[in-house]
């Protein structure tokens, strides 16, 4: 493989300008790019684009990275922290601050998911009731003078 590099910064091989297309050769740097835009949440197709490879060309290379599509994010967001964690040793006040956040992020989340499940679950309200719909139940619950006559009550005997 040769040391020409192309206007984006991908490899050239060396037998370009053969015929067909040439193939795709994965970097370092392509699969932490592919590892990080996993970690944003980006679709497949996306990604692709931002590589310049179809589809099935980034699956073909990069399928072991997109085992791993779901812990990408709390991958990223650990190394983030280890980052501002060396700040902080470093003794910068900017990592003191962002590490504060980061802090104070976490915990917050850690009492969201503690207190979702608590309290008991509340009873679905009964729908609300429109004007006819009001009207219809007092007018089938009338009594007195003004109510409904009994229907007739039937008495069948077939052995008369």
């Amino acid at each position: 493989m040769a040391d020409n590099f192309d206007l984006f910064g991908d490899t050239v091989p060396n037998h370009f300008g053969g015929r067909g297309r040439p193939p795709h050769v994965p970097t370092n740097e392509n699969r932490n790019k592919v590892k990080m835009l996993l970690a944003l949440g980006w679709e497949n197709e996306r990604i692709a684009n931002a590589l310049s490879i179809t589809p099935p060309t980034l699956k073909k290379h990069y399928f072991r990275e997109m085992k791993f599509r779901d812990e990408m994010r709390d991958r990223l967001e650990s190394r983030y922290a280890m980052i501002v964690w060396m700040g902080v040793e470093e003794r910068s006040g900017a990592a003191f601050k962002e590490f504060r956040r980061i802090i104070d992020h976490s915990a917050a989340e850690n009492a969201d998911g503690r207190v979702r499940g608590r309290g008991a679950p509340k009873a679905p309200k009964p729908p609300k009731l429109g004007k006819k719909e009001e009207r219809k139940l007092a007018a089938e619950s009338v009594g007195g003078k003004f109510s409904p006559p009994a229907p007739p009550k039937l008495i069948v005997d077939n052995n008369r």
